[in-house]
């Protein structure tokens, strides 16, 4: 029966294979996303352009408010897949 299920299942394979390796890039972009060393460099530059004058005190306040947002969503997705 294992050949049969195999021979039947054989078209079938390509289509998965390109869902793993999408789910693979998924998850790899989902990681750099969240990456809290990314959002700190994200925070530093928010820092930067508020120094510089290139925004505003609130525009750097909303875009500070959406980075940590990104921070906690990354970590309770961390902690999720960890358990």
């Amino acid at each position: 029966m294992g050949l049969l299920t195999s021979l039947v299942t054989l078209p079938a394979t390509p289509v998965r294979r390109t869902f793993a390796i999408a789910e693979q890039v998924r998850r790899r972009a989902e990681e750099a996303y969240y990456d809290p060393a990314a959002i700190g460099a994200e925070l530093d530059e928010v820092d930067a352009r508020r120094d510089a004058g290139e925004i505003t005190d609130e525009e750097a306040t909303a875009l500070e408010d959406a980075l940590i947002e990104r921070l906690m969503e990354g970590q309770r997705i961390r902690e999720e897949r960890h358990g």
